[in-house]
């Protein structure tokens, strides 16, 4: 299925990427490994919202059995990145603004308390240095898509330094479903490129070991950013869903 809307393309995207993946995934692999790959392309923007996912295209890409992906797409429609409809197949699915005021709900209590624990330069500061370097290259080179990639990580990063594993797969699954929404955002550079040197200040934070300083930037940040996306969100969301439907 392809088209476009207002701006935002809905389309089967994304495979050849998988192609690559196949190394990840064995005829023995389980849904939870194939899930896994298809959460992190989501999360790294090849599938786009209101997209129609070929069992066949995606489980031959793989290398796994119809079965198996099928029980990957029942987990993805449980973390609320994929959604069935009944006599049409499975979609990547349009998040609402319910949604994205919920995710930041969440981003907020995860990531603030990540980084207000720290009080010493992180063994893990060369990593975020290097995500945060990604985005100003992406932001150089006028890669949009790269550059919104680079922030889920800066983010995913910062949750990290929780040391808690479930932390990071709960990020995990919430900046694949973010990802979801800034696709219908229309003018990614606008969104994005604004924070980039917020990232910056909170990265010299978390150097200098000041981690409640750096969690009073990071609140800032994310209500600047929820606000942003809510106000902006509805009216095109909507649109997309209509245009999904009409296909």
């Amino acid at each position: 299925m392809t088209g476009t809307i207002s701006g935002v393309g809905i389309e089967d995207s994304g495979l050849p990427g998988l192609e690559a993946d196949r190394g990840l995934v064995s005829r023995k692999s389980t849904a939870e490994r194939v899930a896994g790959v298809l959460r992190k392309r989501i999360a790294e923007g090849f599938f786009l919202p209101g997209g129609r996912l070929s069992e066949q295209d995606i489980g031959n890409a793989l290398g796994v059995s119809r079965n198996t992906l099928r029980e990957a797409f029942r987990l993805l429609t449980h973390e609320r990145l994929l959604a069935h409809e009944l006599n049409r197949g499975v979609f990547v699915r349009i998040p609402s603004v319910e949604d994205v005021v919920d995710i930041y709900r969440v981003r907020k209590i995860i990531e603030c308390a990540a980084v207000r624990g720290v009080t010493a330069k992180p063994a893990s500061f060369q990593r975020i240095k290097e995500k945060v370097e990604i985005g100003d290259e992406a932001a150089r080179t006028g890669n949009w898509k790269d550059l919104g990639t680079a922030n889920v990580w800066f983010h995913q990063e910062l949750a990290a330094l929780s040391g808690s594993e479930r932390v990071n797969e709960l990020v995990g699954r919430l900046t694949a479903e973010l990802r979801l929404v800034f696709h219908i955002m229309a003018e990614p550079r606008r969104f994005h490129e604004r924070y980039l040197p917020r990232n910056h200040e909170i990265l010299d934070r978390i150097e200098a070991g000041d981690g409640p300083g750096a969690e009073q930037l990071l609140m800032k940040y994310l209500e600047d950013a929820e606000e942003q996306l809510v106000e902006a969100y509805a009216d095109r969301a909507e649109a997309a869903r209509a245009a999904v439907a009409a296909e």
